[in-house]
């Protein structure tokens, strides 16, 4: 019989030392006894591995912590098994009040359901069977190597269309390398806009966590609705008239690639850490921007991982190069993430407010209105901190700081019915609603050139 915690058990009144000393028996896992200088951390990283493809049966849950004993039941579960936090991105940012999913094995989850129970917490269960949720993604199991934009790619489909797309249209779009990932795989930019002397530009990418598959697909999709509707679309044929468009439709190629090989479920890069045998870092904690001060861990072995230094990842030091090298031209910052339905912008790692509040705040007002306006899909916008949750090292407020002052963070669908497995189904209503958006934005953007 499992002893699960509760306030009159010493290992749940102080977790951090039951990791550390004691032999609380309340999960195979966590009656082990290590090994001195090896953390739990790395063990549960090591168990992990061993069943990345066991998804069958596994179990996506949703709790709101009611208060902060709540939030310390989490932080026990997070303390003695493997768990996959989906929202927020590690248990670390789990406060009261505030919706959390998070992913566990499959023969875990009675442990989990009955600590809950046990614990007076209220919970969901979004998805039952997280293989039967992989394999819904796809519409149909006949897979082509075709690319199509109502179809997730891998990497390989994406890279070759990286080619034909700047091919098939040499008046708007041209392809670049602006550096190669941990792996050696190279990093294709497309540039897009009709050529013309001292344009201004905006810079997009997707695909910075490796499990978001819904954010490649936008930047694909932008990328073909720009040549089809050039010269058709009034806006569109302003906008790549008048600016270019830096468009990176993979960040985090070697995890992207993973996702599609090994697991689902991995979100850093892959990048191997000294004296560990963790992998990855979070690109998105990897910038220098209150960098590794607050909702990153240092851990090599969190999903929040901060890397050993600002861009020490060969992905975000190609990205930022990219950027300092064009700052007197890039005048605008878009970042498309999932999953939330969330519209964020300047500062995540502080609550202080950017001193372009008021603009960046009406500007993510109207282009949320815009995006409704098609599905009443529904976005939050505000600073990343005050909306969501402190998070430093993110791509937005390096940005920012840098003096692009129109930066932007979208989270796309959904709000957790799918999570990070949403169905090909959505990929056509979920781009064109943002694409919406991004054109405001951008429209915004030329408007208001500075």
């Amino acid at each position: 019989m499992l002893s699960w915690p509760n306030k009159h058990n010493p290992c749940y009144r102080n977790f951090y030392r039951c990791r550390q000393t004691q032999r609380c028996v309340t999960s195979p896992l966590a009656a082990l006894t290590f090994p001195a200088g090896v953390q739990l951390t790395e063990l549960r990283f090591a168990f992990h591995q061993d069943t990345d493809q066991q998804n069958t049966k596994q179990k996506v849950f949703r709790v709101i912590p009611q208060n902060d004993e709540q939030v310390e039941i989490l932080n026990f579960l997070a303390s003695i098994m493997e768990v996959d936090f989906w929202q927020p991105d590690s248990v670390t940012l789990v406060r009261p009040k505030t919706q959390v999913d998070f992913r566990v094995e499959a023969e875990k989850s009675f442990e989990v359901e009955d600590l809950l129970k046990e614990n007076g917490m209220e919970y969901q269960v979004l998805i039952d069977n997280l293989q039967a949720a992989l394999d819904a993604q796809f519409d149909s199991r006949t897979r082509t190597g075709d690319h199509s934009y109502e179809k997730y790619n891998n990497w390989d489909t994406i890279a070759a269309w990286t080619a034909d797309i700047a091919a098939q249209n040499p008046d708007l779009v041209s392809r670049t390398v602006i550096g190669k990932t941990y792996e050696g795989r190279p990093m294709y930019l497309l540039k897009m806009g009709k050529s013309g002397s001292d344009k201004k530009a905006i810079f997009m990418d997707c695909g910075f966590h490796a499990r978001e598959w819904i954010s490649p697909a936008f930047c694909q999709w932008f990328v073909k609705e720009a040549v089809e509707t050039y010269g058709k679309d009034t806006v569109m044929t302003t906008l790549l008239d008048k600016l270019d468009f830096y468009v990176l439709p993979v960040v985090n190629i070697d995890g992207y690639v993973y996702t599609w090989t090994n697991d689902r479920m991995w979100r850093k890069t892959r990048s191997k850490n000294a004296g560990t045998t963790c992998i990855g870092t979070d690109p998105n904690r990897n910038f220098d921007a209150g960098w590794c001060t607050v909702g990153a861990s240092t851990s090599p072995c969190s999903s929040t991982y901060c890397g050993s230094a600002p861009e020490s990842e060969k992905e975000t030091k190609a990205l930022a190069d990219f950027i300092r090298e064009h700052l007197s031209t890039i005048k605008a910052y878009l970042t498309i993430h999932s999953y939330s339905q969330l519209l964020l912008f300047p500062y995540s790692y502080t609550y202080s407010l950017p001193p372009d509040y008021q603009e960046l705040n009406s500007i993510a007002r109207a282009a949320s209105k815009e995006l409704a306006s098609l599905y009443n899909t529904e976005y939050t916008y505000g600073p990343g901190a005050k909306t969501i949750y402190l998070a430093a090292g993110g791509s937005d407020d390096w940005a920012y700081d840098q003096g692009i002052k129109y930066s932007f963070t979208f989270e796309l669908r959904d709000t957790g019915r799918y999570g990070f497995l949403l169905p090909e189904s959505q990929i056509k209503p979920t781009c064109e609603e943002t694409l919406l958006a991004v054109k405001y934005i951008a429209n915004y953007v030329l408007e208001h050139l500075y």
